[in-house]
């Protein structure tokens, strides 16, 4: 009897791939949730008062949690795509943070509508990105 090399890999999951999974279930959940604070109009607008659960969202910052969520759901199944989404999460929110360490409190600039607590998950994310990329394999050639 042969096992599919999905049927394999699902009793040999790293933990950085568990990682993936739950980070990009958050995101696309977060992304949802976003389109019922800010509806689907002022797409890149800069207002603080729509927030979700603290954290400042537009219609545009919605999109980007949908799409991070959906590439987490995508790419957690294999090692090598746990990994590639480590290395987006890491790259894309390492320059989301600077983007919004700058754009903080310009509100001409500011299109994703970040704030501060914005800014400390971005920073958390990059983290968790690393995390994912570089968690140590116990498995030989992974």
């Amino acid at each position: 009897m042969t096992t599919s090399p999905a049927r394999t890999d699902a009793g040999t999951r790293a933990p950085y791939q568990w990682l993936a999974l739950v980070i990009g279930a958050v995101y696309l959940l977060v992304g949802i949730l976003g389109f019922t604070v800010t509806g689907f109009s002022g797409f890149t607008e800069h207002d603080h008062d729509q927030t979700l659960l603290g954290f400042a969202v537009n219609p545009l910052h919605n999109i980007v949690h949908l799409v991070i969520g959906l590439a987490g759901l995508a790419l957690w199944r294999t090692r090598k795509g746990a990994r590639t989404y480590g290395w987006l999460l890491a790259i894309g929110y390492g320059l989301t943070s600077v983007y919004g360490l700058i754009v903080v409190n310009d509100a001409d600039a500011n299109l994703l509508n970040i704030n501060g607590a914005d800014n400390g998950l971005h920073i958390a994310s990059t983290l968790a990105g690393l995390a994912i990329a570089l968690w140590p394999d116990r498995r030989r050639g992974a």
